[in-house]
This record gives C-alpha cells, sequence and structure tokens, in this order.
C-alpha cells in the first residue's frame, strides 16, 4: 500500500514538473514575442515587399527565343534528382548541381556572377585554413577539458570555462577585433574562424575523449606504458573518427560563416554583398546569394559523404 501510494505521489510530482516546464516556457515565449512586437498585421504588410525585392534580385536573363530550351534543361535537371532521390535514397547531388546551373543560367548577372565565384572561394579557403588551425590547436584543449584525462577535476573545469569564453564570440565580433589589428582581408576572416572554432572543436574532443573506453588504457598502464604510449595507442585510436568527423561538421559551418564575414572586412564574397547591398544592387546579391547556396550544398554533400566514410 505504501509501495503504491509512493509511486502515486511521484507520477503526481512528475506531471507537476511537466506543466510548470510548460508554463515557463510559454512565458518565455509571450515575453520574447512582447520584447520584439511581433505583430501579424505589419509581417502581412511587408510580404509584398519582400516579392518585389525577390523580383529584383533574381531577374529572368534569358530571351524568349531561350526559353523553350532552358524548360527542357529545367525539365531534364528536375527529372535527373527524382531518379537520383529514388534510387540513392539520399540528397540528390547531381540533380541539385544541374538545377543550379539552370537557375545561374536563366537569372543570375553574368556580369558579376565570375567575381562572385571567385571571391566564394576565397570564403571557402578562408574556412578551410581557419578549419584547419582550429582542429589543430583544439587538440591539446580537448585533452586538457577531459576530466578522464587530468589529475585534478578543477584542471579541466578552467579549461571548460576558458573554452566558453572563447565560444562566447560570434566570428563576426572576433572578425571586427581582427580587422581593427591587422587591416581588411582574408587573413582577418581566417583567424576569426579559426579562433572559435577552437572553442567549439575543443568542447566536443573532451566530450568524446570522456566517452571512451578505459579498458585499452588500463591494460597498457598494467603493462608498464608511458602516459604518453598510453595516449598514443590506447586514447588516439578510437577517438580520431570522431575528431575528423567532428571538424568536417565544422567545416561546413565555417563555410556559412565566412560567406558574412566580408561584411566587416575580412575577405570573401561578403564584400561583394556589402558593396551590392549599400547601392541596393538586386541582382548582384542575388547572384552571390546563388553562388553561396549552390557552394555550401556541395560541400554539405561531400563532408557527409566523407562522415558516413569515416565513422
Amino acid at each position: 500500500m505504501g509501495r503504491s501510494h509512493g509511486s502515486g505521489l511521484g507520477r503526481l510530482r512528475a506531471v507537476l514538473y511537466r506543466v510548470l516546464l510548460l508554463a515557463v516556457c510559454g512565458w518565455a515565449v509571450a515575453w520574447a514575442a512582447s520584447g520584439i512586437r511581433v505583430d501579424a498585421d505589419r509581417i502581412a504588410r511587408g510580404l509584398p515587399a519582400i516579392g518585389r525585392i525577390l523580383k529584383l534580385m533574381f531577374p529572368l536573363q534569358v530571351g524568349p527565343e531561350s526559353a523553350p530550351w532552358l524548360a527542357v534543361a529545367a525539365a531534364g535537371a528536375a527529372g535527373v534528382t527524382a531518379l537520383e532521390a529514388a534510387r540513392r535514397r539520399r540528397w540528390p547531388v547531381l540533380g541539385t548541381v544541374l538545377l543550379g546551373v539552370v537557375v545561374l543560367y536563366a537569372v543570375a548577372d553574368r556580369e558579376w556572377l565570375g567575381p562572385a565565384v571567385l571571391a566564394t572561394g576565397q570564403s571557402l579557403a578562408i574556412a578551410l585554413m581557419g578549419t584547419t588551425v582550429g582542429a589543430l590547436l583544439a587538440l591539446p584543449l580537448g585533452f586538457w577539458a577531459a576530466r578522464n584525462m587530468v589529475v585534478y577535476g578543477v584542471v579541466a573545469a578552467l579549461a571548460r570555462q576558458l573554452l566558453n569564453a572563447v565560444r562566447t564570440f560570434p566570428e563576426i565580433i572576433l572578425a571586427v577585433f581582427f580587422v581593427a589589428a591587422y587591416g581588411p582581408g582574408p587573413l582577418a576572416g581566417v583567424m576569426a574562424v579559426g579562433l572559435h572554432s577552437i572553442g567549439m572543436l575543443a568542447k566536443l574532443y573532451a566530450d568524446v575523449i570522456e566517452n571512451i573506453d578505459r579498458g585499452p588504457i588500463e591494460a597498457l598502464t598494467a603493462a608498464g606504458a608511458s602516459p604518453l604510449e598510453t595516449v598514443w595507442f590506447a586514447v588516439i585510436p578510437q577517438v580520431l573518427p570522431e575528431f575528423i568527423a567532428s571538424a568536417l561538421y565544422r567545416f561546413e559551418i565555417n563555410m556559412r560563416s565566412a560567406t558574412t564575414l566580408g561584411l566587416v572586412g575580412a575577405g570573401g564574397v561578403g564584400v561583394i554583398l556589402l558593396q551590392a547591398l549599400s547601392f541596393r544592387r538586386w541582382p548582384v546579391v542575388g547572384t552571390a546569394l546563388l553562388v553561396i547556396v549552390l557552394t555550401v550544398t556541395a560541400i554539405d554533400s561531400a563532408s557527409a559523404w566523407l562522415r558516413r566514410r569515416i565513422i
């Protein structure tokens, strides 16, 4: 009788906790909505303006004589996309690329397509260099922040607080700081992306290290291996695939960030976006955004394929 009474109180307490949690979440959402003054009528009035801007960003760049051929190419690309999705049951990479090429041919500003591609390539270089630097420098910090790799827990706690502090600043704020220190250019972007990547990757590395199997470590320690040998032969083989997968995922994020760092002078395609937005040159903005979308899609697909092979 006492046991059933106790379980009934436990269920009642769980229900009360859920109700309280829902009430707190509802209050938080209502507070946020009131703070930013969400107005449905104002949102509805702004929709036509968004439509006009999109029409200016993506004007049709082909004449009536090319329209039939363009429709045939679009239908073919859509067919390849559907066939690829049905057979592979994954994101249709080839079909997406073909559709992207058709869209670029139809609406891209031909004068700015080449510069947008080159600037996106610079953003890609910024993301690649920043991720590489961040992934390498995050290795020692990840071991420092792992509680099962240090003697005193306070040392790992201090390392985690340091990583939290590094992650607090967004890449664009770090880019402003490095632009002020080193001048405008891609170097500032690399340093901003790299520093932020250190904070994120070291945190992920530490979590991976803390979840390793202790058996190989204990076996090597019992055999008289040194701490360095234990780490090299018992820890690194377990964590290396996860480390590489985390770095690849971070590269995807950094590519998205690198496309906007040019807005503060840190190089990349953001420079073109800043200039075009300043003068309201919407076709140039649309062309740059299309190139960014296609590049990010290709990188996401390649990164996902590599992660599937690694893990």
